[in-house]
């Protein structure tokens, strides 16, 4: 089975705090995953072919099919691999829920990054 790949922004710090908590979650359970914080190693963007800002206002996650799946979808991937959160992948991927979690997930994203950037927690670069 190939791994998980999931790339975090831990400059955010709910961001953080979620996926330490996902982590906590997951350690019981046999999926294989590598936690990538492009705070720490921004150049590692690039393997999944997205800019730097993206990652940073959106969870990007690499599915065993090696797959990018960007917010809803990511925690979707994720949570099917978690014991007592499997269920939520399963509802979230409804077709009437999964639009309406993207919505959600996609406006909770965009006011978060947006009060990150406020509170100058990293500085966009000018080159993206």
């Amino acid at each position: 089975m190939s791994k998980v790949k999931v790339y975090y922004n831990s400059a955010c710090p709910v961001c953080d705090a979620g996926i330490k908590d996902q982590r906590r979650r997951m350690e019981s359970c046999s999926a294989q995953v590598e936690w990538i914080d492009i705070d720490e190693n921004p150049d590692v963007v690039k393997d999944i072919d997205a800019e730097q800002e993206s990652v940073r206002e959106r969870l990007h996650v690499v599915d065993q099919e090696g797959i990018t799946k960007i917010g809803a979808d990511a925690f979707a991937v994720l949570w099917a691999e978690t014991p007592r959160q499997k269920w939520l992948a399963r509802l979230v991927r409804f077709p009437v829920l999964s639009i309406l979690s993207r919505l959600l997930y996609n406006s909770f994203a965009a006011g978060l990054y947006a009060w990150n950037r406020m509170k100058k927690r990293w500085v966009v670069d000018k080159k993206e």
